[in-house]
């Protein structure tokens, strides 16, 4: 931040001032629990059976625990794309109007935890059921370490409750899949080596003509690591034809990026299974009793509305710290 070509690029600046600040944030919170636990230590040692004190002690580490725990999944978010903003995908599945319904109900769910984390969401796609609720619809959710947190939701969600649509008043099970994927910078900055590039020039063949100068001035670039090989012989000169297939070469280099970063993005989407009976990762039962079961670490509560309201930390969390229950 002190040199002076620092604020040249506004974007990169910002972006590293976000960075200082965040690890301000965790340093400064790791020195105020230290300077806690020391100032803990020295009254426990200094006090003998004064119950207040004590029980003003056993309140400070309670927030300690707390905080130690925020502050442990603030480490684990530590993947190369937590940092990154995301894209939320759900999608109704097996169930008809009930897995629309159960779908929006989800919808709403994260749209409140969204609020609380104070991130910005935005809505790409967004497609309507055809009695109620949705089939499907697309978040784009910005704020800081939003994929980090939201790739814990990657999977299929099961409802099981007393059905609103149906006169008899049965229990139905449904469906709905939620996927999570980082946004990926656009921005493809492609920068060549001269020493990985072979330049021919040759005589241009065909007809001739305006659109073909028959001249040593035809270009052929092989680029070595990638053995991608471009040509131009359209233009007036060997100059102009020597730009426009580097031009052609960043370009599929570029698509040569593209391609890799949407392997990388099947490999980050994991095994895809089908929104159906078996393959959930969570059950939100409201009846005949009250529970939500994370079944990956077994974590669960019986407040369902809590959780239906955006209040899903201790699921994600317990989900980054790899807990089995």
């Amino acid at each position: 931040m002190s040199k002076e070509d620092f604020w040249s690029d506004k974007n990169k600046a910002e972006s590293t001032i976000d960075e200082l600040n965040s690890l301000k944030q965790i340093t400064d919170t790791i020195k105020k629990v230290k300077n806690q636990i020391d100032d803990d230590i020295l009254l426990i040692d200094s006090i003998e059976s004064d119950n207040e004190m004590l029980k003003i002690i056993e309140d400070e580490i309670d927030d300690i625990t707390k905080t130690v725990s925020n502050l442990e999944v603030n480490l684990l978010l530590s993947g190369p794309y937590d940092k990154n903003d995301c894209i939320l995908e759900i999608h109704s599945g097996a169930g008809g109007t009930e897995a629309c319904d159960w779908a929006n109900m989800l919808y709403r769910m994260y749209l409140r935890w969204c609020e609380r984390k104070k991130y910005k969401v935005e809505v790409l796609d967004y497609q309507e059921g055809e009695e109620v609720g949705i089939k499907s619809v697309y978040l784009l959710v910005k704020g800081k370490n939003s994929y980090g947190y939201l790739k814990n939701e990657k999977g299929i969600h099961r409802l099981v409750r007393l059905s609103p649509f149906d006169s008899n008043n049965k229990r139905h099970t449904s469906f709905a899949s939620v996927d999570v994927i980082p946004e990926f910078d656009n921005t493809l900055d492609i920068e060549i080596n001269e020493r990985d590039l072979k330049i021919d020039v040759y005589r241009s063949s065909g007809a001739g003509g305006q659109h073909v100068n028959t001249t040593d001035s035809a270009v052929r670039i092989t680029h070595l690591p990638t053995k991608i090989v471009v040509t131009c012989q359209n233009q007036r000169s060997q100059i102009q034809n020597r730009e426009k297939a580097m031009e052609m070469l960043k370009n599929k280099l570029k698509l040569l990026e593209i391609e890799r970063q949407n392997n990388e993005l099947s490999a980050l989407r994991g095994e895809q299974k089908n929104i159906e009976f078996g393959s959930q990762i969570r059950s939100y039962v409201m009846h005949p009793y009250s529970m939500v079961k994370d079944h990956r670490t077994g974590y669960e509560t019986s407040n369902v509305d809590k959780v239906l309201d955006g209040e899903i930390d201790e699921f994600i969390e317990a989900n980054l710290k790899g807990i089995r229950l």
